[in-house]
């Protein structure tokens, strides 16, 4: 039996409303509260070195607020690895970041910044924080996970939901292919694989049936979707999609 497939909601975005206005509403730490009241596995948060969504003080709101892991999306730096180790989350997915991108685009190089990632990476272990890299699925990215001795590693699937949204069949096939391919090498060596980035109702299923892939980071879409049918039934309605999908 294929073993079930969690789900991690990104929160970011109901960030951004918020800090859209200024002021506390819409509430992060509420959104965090509704996605464990309706069986989601985690809490994914990025608190960018700009601050543009989760702030500071979000991190440790939300830790209190619910007994779901929370995985901080950090870039590679002192500044973010410092606030790591001080709010001990139960994950830290080290991501690639550029001030100027709208959303992080592509995957992290680990290979090219392996010297850099080495002590960002002893240090999270170090307190138990489980690391992930957010990488292209490719054999070079997997292979510097593995020397760097990451348990986790997410599979940027942005180039597949791009595929799909151009009506590319043939890129489509290949992109579930490499991404389906890399997973089962990364669970050959030890590492679990995740994967997350462009996934929605529509596209999430050929992805969730990976069998593989432990874990799937959904947000954007997510928080969207919730404008028009509410959290709680974008949520229940993804968790159904990639059940059906295992």
């Amino acid at each position: 039996m294929t073993a079930p497939l969690r789900l991690g909601v990104n929160i970011d975005h109901v960030a951004t409303i918020r800090n859209a206005r200024g002021g506390d509403h819409p509430d992060p730490v509420r959104a965090a509260e509704i996605v464990a009241s309706v069986g989601g596995d985690g809490i994914t948060a990025h608190l960018r070195e700009d601050r543009r969504h989760i702030r500071d003080e979000d991190l440790a709101r939300i830790q209190e607020a619910t007994d779901l892991p929370l995985n901080l999306e950090m870039a590679a730096t002192q500044e973010m690895l410092e606030i790591a180790l001080r709010h001990k989350p139960h994950a830290a997915c080290i991501v690639p970041e550029k001030r100027e991108e709208r959303t992080t685009e592509g995957g992290l190089d680990a290979a090219g910044l392996h010297n850099t990632l080495v002590p960002i990476v002893d240090a999270l272990r170090e307190q138990d924080i489980r690391v992930s890299l957010f990488i292209e699925a490719n054999e070079r990215q997997l292979d510097a996970a593995l020397r760097l001795g990451a348990p986790v590693v997410e599979f940027h699937t942005g180039e597949y939901a791009h595929a799909i949204l151009d009506g590319d069949s043939e890129k489509t096939a290949s992109e579930v292919k490499r991404i389906s391919d890399m997973a089962a090498l990364a669970a050959k060596n030890g590492i679990e694989p995740h994967a997350g980035h462009g996934l929605t109702f529509e596209n999430v299923q050929p992805i969730a049936a990976i069998p593989q892939i432990a874990e799937l980071n959904i947000g954007h879409y997510l928080i969207g979707e919730a404008v028009f049918i509410g959290l709680e039934a974008a949520i229940r309605k993804m968790r159904d999609l990639m059940d059906d999908a295992r």
